[in-house]
Formats: structure tokens, C-alpha cells, sequence
């Protein structure tokens, strides 16, 4: 298969993942060569490895040093007994299990594939996609950089245990000096809360006048992927009845397991409208002795409903009685005890965001629930009284040149759940009795019935709430372009533009523009005005799934059309032409048998190979298919 033209564009671009930003003039200036792209992955996308030795008695598979535990779904199913073991953590203070330690991978080897020649659907294969993209297009080996990371650790206990924000500094101090050049950050879901907290740990390590010079010598932008931005309501799933993941073990075992690691509740919900003070300045004043119970939330959260969410996200029925059976945890208590009206008819109880994420949720169940009180200990100790950042607060735009949020939308996304005692004992003592789902501006429960709330533009991506993600748009300068375009390939007569749209501040951006149901489309907000060295666009993708996302081929093409735009020096605009889209790989092209040739003439032709198996495979790029990319600048 010939590839001779997109060897020749191999030669002009660094990193086909990155997206820079900034005018032509300054690109012009940019080393297109000297950058690096730093990989940070998101929740259970990073392997973890035994570090220690583990006899299985039950079991002919043992754990040995460097054995996978995350993910070996053989050893999971033989012996999920000690499977466990090298999972769980001690809820209180994080340290590993007597019998079984594990420590993440290191590497690219630690985020491509987390159980090789297994299939697992979005847990197997994670970034193996991205890396096959940047190898293809001819990407050096050195210039993709993961910075894996213990994903079942609070942000405090990554530093305190394992050194990791040093890490990460070092890492892109290594990368500046081993190419010259700063560094593009590409983060995944929990993987953006990760980086921010860098971003906050870092102003403690270099000085208040080094800092913003620090960032600019050493990254250059950052692409928020799939960001839960103002948290995600499956982690409340997940704490109270377990999410599986896919993986054949009980949700009650899902449960313990969740509950035991730090991270379990860095993607709560919380309210928009509530912040902590800046905990930064209080390292350089004489008020250090102050309490962290700083957390203040504006008079637009008494006014709203649900913390600005959707709906409640949380409504639970609380025992008639403490359920001694139930919970035998609490069998102690004495009848006594008990106010009379326990003894009643069930109280339904409703939390919104805001009530989770102060710890007002956890304080009603405490006595119902034996995992309430190590949750609320992890929340007072690693995040309400975390000393660098309270991570459940909104985020403000990070002070880096070039910020590109991307997100799925248009998907059928849980926001709220009805709980009941179940009458089973711990970890089952919770069952779901309802669902409240997000579709297309809709609320609506699981069985099919309209929730009344307050339902967003959109739906988020069967993960994140539509709420969560949109959240950037608050990022974006006073005007906004907007544009709309199908994300498969175009040759641009059905894309919608719409320029120096205003933007308000705290609502959301509603293109009043046209979509076709059969349709996928991409829609594109970015900067028409921005502030001085700052650029910002949010990247929208129809029918994105949150797991899938970083596989995606179309965000993939956009991001290496955008990189190609910005290190050209002819680029006239600050983003890539969105006019058209025509194939760029071998595999875009496509056989049409309506003309009984290959679709595309302009840019493929029918180019047979030994091994094509039916005439679309063998539809392959014209050599003159450099051209196309003038259409871009």
C-alpha cells in the first residue's frame, strides 16, 4: 500500500495528536518538531501490577510480582478472593492490603491495552487507537509521553504515596529538554481532574512570578477530553448500589471494592454556584491557622433548583427502622435509641448536588449505612480539607496559551436515582428502584416517563451529564464562532456557520441551527474574541461515547487537521477551515456501488493490493491527495 504522501506530511508534523494555538505569525516561529504529547488517562485506564507475592489456596494461579491485577480477567475469574485482595485499599488511610500490594504500570505499555488478547470491551483497549494513529503518521517514539497513575488513590495520597506531581513535573521538564520544545497534555475523564490539581499543587512549588513563565516554557496547550467538570452522577451508582464496569463480579462486590479506594469520590457531583476560598494565598499569609471550612456558595444556588443540575440527583428512602438484620453493623443499638418515627411509614429524602459534595448526603444515611462513615471521612480529610484544592469545586479557565475541551453529547445519560432499602445485609443493603435519564433536552425515568426539571440543550455521553461536560463553554471568550458540520466526510455544502455569536456569562450556548436525525455532527465553539495569548475552543461530538471517545476517528482527523493548520506558516485564521472534509487515510475511502467506483474520485482511486478481500479495502488515497490540506489554512 502506498503511502508516500502522508510520509511527506509525517515529515512536517511533531505529534498528529496535538492541537496548538495562537496566530500565524506566532507558529511560524513555533518548532513544529520539538514538541512532545504528555498522556494522562482516565479512571481504571491504567494497569496495575502485583508488587508482591500472593498465594491463592483455592486457586491454581497465584500473584507474583509484575503479574497484571487490573486487568486479568483469568485470575478474576479463578480466584476473585484474591483478586481483591491486590484491589482493595484500607478506606481509612489508603495503604494497600496486608496479603497484596499493587502499584500502576509504567509507560505507553501501562494505557494502550490493560488485558491483552482479552476481550473487554472499553476496559481492554483504551489508548491503543491513539497510539496506532500517531504511528502511522509517522510520530517519533519519544515525542508520546503516559504518565500513568494509581487511579484508586485520593489527589493528597498520589503525592504523599507514590511522589506523583514531582513525577509529572519532571516529566515535562524532561520532555522540554529532550526536544526543546513545550508539551501538548491530552487528559481522559478523571484524568483532567488529575492535571488540575497539578496545576494547583504547582503553584506551591515555583515561585508566584515563575509561575504562568513556567507554564508557557512548558506546555503549550491542553485538551480536556471528556472532562466531568462538575462531577458525574454514575460515581453516585457506583458508591451506593456498585457498578460492575462489565466485569463478571457482583455489584455488592463492585460496591466494596469502590468504596475502599480514595478516588471514589473525585467525580461527586457538586453545585456550579459554590467555590472554597483560594487556598493558594493562604500559604503566603499569616492566617494559616485558618479552618478549610471556607466552602460558600452565592445566593444563584438558594434561587435555583437542584444546584443548577437537571433534577435531584439523588432521592432515598429511609429505613422504617435501623433494619437490625439488614445492618449488622448496627445490631449494638438499642431499641431505645430508635425515635418513633423510625417505626413509621418510610421517609423519602431528595439531595441535590451540593448536598453531596458538602457531606450533607452522608450525614442523613450515617446510621443506615456502614460505608457513610469512612465517605465522609475520606471527604473531610482528602477534599474539604485537602490543603492544595477542595477538587469538587467549579473550575475556572486553566492559565494555559491553548485550551480545547472535547466532549460527546446527544446521548441517553443517567442524572438522578431513586434508592431503597433493599432488606438485604451489606454491601446489597441499597437497590435502585428508578433511573432519571437525560435525551435530547428531556428528562425522563426508566420506565419512559417525563420527569419534570430542568433539562439542558442537549444530553451528555452515556456517562457525564450533559451539564458536567458543557461546563468549558464558560471558558470562552465574549463572542463565539460557531460551526456545525456533518463529522464524516464533506465537501462543505451543508455546513452552518454562525459568527461573533454573544456569549453570557453562566449560560449556556444554544446554535440555533439545523441537524438531520440520520446525521452525526461536529459542532465547533471558538474564540471570535479571547483575552491577549489566550485561545479556547469546545469541540462537541454527536453520539460520542465517553469511554470511546479517545478511539474516535473523527476527533482524531480534527486534531491532526488542526495541527497541521497551526504549524503552517501561510495559516490565515486561528482555527482550521471547517469548509470541507475529504478523506486523509487509506481507510476513509470507501467503494460506491451505486457508481461502481471508488467514492471520492477527487482524492481515492481503486488500487488493488495483494490481500484485499472486497473492492472498498481496495480504495486507496490518490497520490496528489496533498493538495487537499491547502483547503485548511
Amino acid at each position: 500500500m502506498t503511502k508516500k504522501p502522508l510520509l511527506c506530511l509525517n515529515l512536517l508534523l511533531a505529534a498528529v495528536i496535538a492541537v496548538a494555538g495562537g496566530t500565524s505569525d506566532e507558529f511560524s516561529e513555533l518548532d513544529y518538531s520539538k514538541l512532545s504529547g504528555i498522556i494522562i488517562p482516565g479512571f481504571a485506564s491504567t494497569q496495575l501490577r502485583a508488587w508482591s507475592i500472593l498465594d491463592c489456596p483455592y486457586s491454581p494461579l497465584d500473584f507474583n510480582p509484575l503479574d497484571l491485577v487490573w486487568l486479568d480477567t483469568t485470575k478474576l475469574l479463578s480466584a476473585v478472593n484474591c483478586w481483591l485482595k491486590c484491589m482493595l485499599l484500607e478506606p481509612y488511610n489508603q495503604t494497600d492490603h496486608p496479603d497484596c500490594k499493587s502499584r500502576p504500570d509504567s509507560g505507553l505499555s501501562g494505557i494502550t491495552e490493560l488485558d491483552p488478547g482479552y476481550i473487554t470491551g472499553p476496559l481492554s483497549s483504551v489508548w491503543k487507537e491513539w497510539i496506532k494513529w500517531c504511528i502511522e503518521f509517522g510520530i517519533e517514539a519519544n515525542a508520546i509521553i503516559a504518565v500513568p497513575y494509581d487511579w484508586r488513590l485520593a489527589p493528597s495520597m498520589l503525592e504523599e504515596r507514590d511522589l506523583y506531581f514531582h513525577k509529572l513535573k519532571l516529566t515535562f521538564e524532561t520532555a522540554f529538554k529532550l526536544r526543546g520544545g513545550p508539551s501538548l497534555v491530552f487528559a481522559h475523564s478523571l484524568g483532567n481532574n488529575v492535571f488540575r490539581y497539578f496545576l494547583e499543587w504547582l503553584k506551591l512549588e515555583i515561585a508566584p512570578k515563575h509561575y504562568i513563565q513556567w507554564l508557557d516554557q512548558h506546555i503549550h496547550a491542553y485538551f480536556a477530553v471528556g472532562s466531568p467538570l462538575l462531577g458525574a452522577t454514575e460515581t453516585i451508582e457506583a458508591t451506593l448500589s456498585g457498578f460492575t464496569f462489565g466485569l463478571p463480579i457482583s455489584e455488592g462486590t463492585a460496591r466494596l471494592m469502590f468504596n475502599s479506594f480514595g478516588s471514589s469520590l473525585w467525580m461527586m457531583p457538586f453545585s456550579k454556584y459554590c467555590r472554597a476560598d483560594d487556598k493558594y494565598w493562604k500559604h503566603f499569609s499569616a492566617e494559616k491557622h485558618i479552618s478549610h471550612h471556607t466552602y460558600r456558595c452565592d445566593e444563584r444556588e438558594l434561587q435555583s433548583n437542584f444546584s443548577g443540575w437537571p433534577t435531584n440527583v439523588i432521592n432515598i428512602e429511609i429505613p422504617t427502622t435501623r433494619g437490625f438484620d439488614a445492618y449488622p453493623s448496627f445490631s449494638e443499638v438499642t431499641p431505645a435509641n430508635l425515635s418513633s418515627t423510625e417505626c413509621g411509614m418510610p421517609t423519602q429524602l431528595s439531595f441535590t448536588a451540593r448536598e453531596i459534595s458538602d457531606g450533607s448526603f452522608f450525614k442523613a444515611i450515617e446510621d443506615y449505612d456502614p460505608d457513610s462513615k469512612r465517605l465522609l471521612y475520606q471527604l473531610e480529610k482528602s477534599y474539604l480539607g485537602d490543603p492544595i484544592l477542595n477538587p469538587l469545586t467549579p473550575w475556572d479557565r486553566p492559565p494555559i496559551k491553548n485550551v480545547f475541551c472535547i466532549y460527546g453529547t446527544g446521548s441517553k445519560t443517567k442524572v438522578g436515582y431513586y434508592f431503597a432499602p433493599s432488606g438485604k445485609p451489606y454491601p446489597d443493603n441499597w437497590i435502585i428502584t428508578d433511573v432519571i435519564y437525560e435525551l435530547e433536552g428531556s428528562l425522563m425515568s426508566r420506565s419512559g416517563n417525563l420527569v419534570e426539571g430542568n433539562p439542558g440543550a442537549t444530553s451528555g455521553d452515556e456517562t457525564v451529564p450533559y451539564h458536567s461536560l458543557a461546563w468549558c463553554k464558560n471558558w470562552l471568550g465574549p463572542k463565539v464562532n460557531i460551526t456545525r458540520a456533518p463529522q464524516v466526510e464533506h465537501d462543505g455544502t451543508d455546513v452552518q456557520i454562525k459568527l461573533n455569536v454573544e456569549r453570557q456569562p453562566h449560560e449556556d450556548i444554544v446554535p440555533n441551527m439545523t441537524k438531520s436525525p440520520k446525521v452525526k455532527y461536529i459542532t465547533y465553539y471558538e474564540d471570535s474574541e479571547s483575552l491577549p495569548g489566550k485561545r479556547t475552543a469546545v469541540w462537541e461530538l454527536d453520539k460520542a461515547n465517553h469511554r470511546n471517545i479517545v478511539r474516535s476517528p473523527v476527533l482524531m482527523r480534527e486534531l491532526w487537521l488542526e495541527m497541521w493548520h497551526d504549524i503552517h506558516p501561510d495559516a490565515k485564521s486561528k482555527f482550521v477551515m471547517k469548509a470541507k472534509r475529504g478523506p486523509l487515510r487509506d481507510d476513509d475511502c470507501y467503494w460506491d456501488y451505486a457508481k461502481a467506483r471508488c467514492a471520492w474520485p477527487e482524492y481515492c482511486e481503486y488500487r488493488y493490493a495483494f490481500g484485499d478481500v472486497h473492492l472498498g479495502q481496495s480504495c486507496r488515497l490518490r497520490n496528489t491527495s496533498f493538495d487537499q490540506l491547502l483547503h485548511y489554512l
